[in-house]
């Protein structure tokens, strides 16, 4: 299975070039693309030297910080356009141990979505404070009991899609940022019909770096997911009159 994994940098100098030799390490038959939103830090062309020395890299370099949502469609794109059979999703702060990696892909064998979940069995988060944990938790059973979703972690940003299941989801129509476009992305692929997998990781919040997540992302999620909500029984309506058009003619 030709896979892509698609690490999206904002200011990750401190990890990126760690990061890439561990990723190397445990799949060394993967691609890697590097899709940077210019970082003043240097991010990219650290990622770019690593990349001649690892090989199999490539570094895409946006003009501005644009998000994870647009960083992931852009990588999304790219390795549908190059004929890659799956494509991952990974942080760049080792947060998701690319020592998973395999596990995961494994995985993608027997599901068109595999998410490395936290909260199934077997899984770990050691340095997580109580209040994130709770956020985190809460999070997660809302989207899940209004969307019915059918996963324990619909927040989680370890992934592994299949290219046609991306397809089948319209991924390039997805606007939401954060937290909200991990689970806008797993809504997306139920409501497509994909199969979804949940492995366990051992998830470890950064140590170096400074972190992504803010208020206003907890709160875009939070409002879409209700939004949403509201919306699912009109969805039902149109797909059935859809189908009764369809019928008619």
């Amino acid at each position: 299975m030709r896979t892509l994994v698609v690490v999206p940098t904002y200011d990750e100098a401190e990890t990126i070039v760690a990061v890439l030799e561990a990723v190397r390490l445990a799949a060394p038959d993967v691609d890697v693309l590097v899709v940077d939103d210019a970082s003043p830090d240097g991010t990219g062309k650290l990622a770019e030297d690593a990349a001649q020395r690892l090989g199999r890299i490539e570094v895409l370099h946006r003009d501005r910080k644009a998000g994870l949502g647009t960083a992931y469609r852009a990588g999304f794109a790219r390795g549908i356009a190059q004929g890659y059979d799956a494509l991952v999703e990974m942080d760049a702060d080792f947060s998701h141990d690319p020592g998973a990696l395999p596990r995961l892909l494994e995985a993608a064998e027997h599901a068109d979505v595999v998410i490395g979940s936290r909260y199934v069995p077997g899984a770990a988060i050691p340095n997580w404070t109580i209040a994130r944990l709770a956020l985190s938790r809460g999070g997660n059973l809302y989207a899940a009991f209004l969307l019915s979703l059918g996963v324990a972690d619909s927040t989680a940003g370890y992934r592994v899609y299949r290219r046609d299941a991306l397809e089948r989801m319209a991924y390039e129509t997805v606007r939401a940022e954060g937290y909200a476009f991990q689970i806008e992305m797993t809504y997306r692929a139920r409501s497509a019909g994909a199969t979804i997998r949940e492995v366990p990781i051992t998830f470890i919040d950064r140590a170096q770096g400074r972190s992504k997540m803010s208020s206003a992302i907890v709160v875009e999620a939070l409002a879409l997911v209700t939004l949403w909500a509201l919306e699912r029984p009109w969805r039902a309506l149109r797909a059935r009159w859809s189908r009764a058009e369809h019928a008619q003619h």
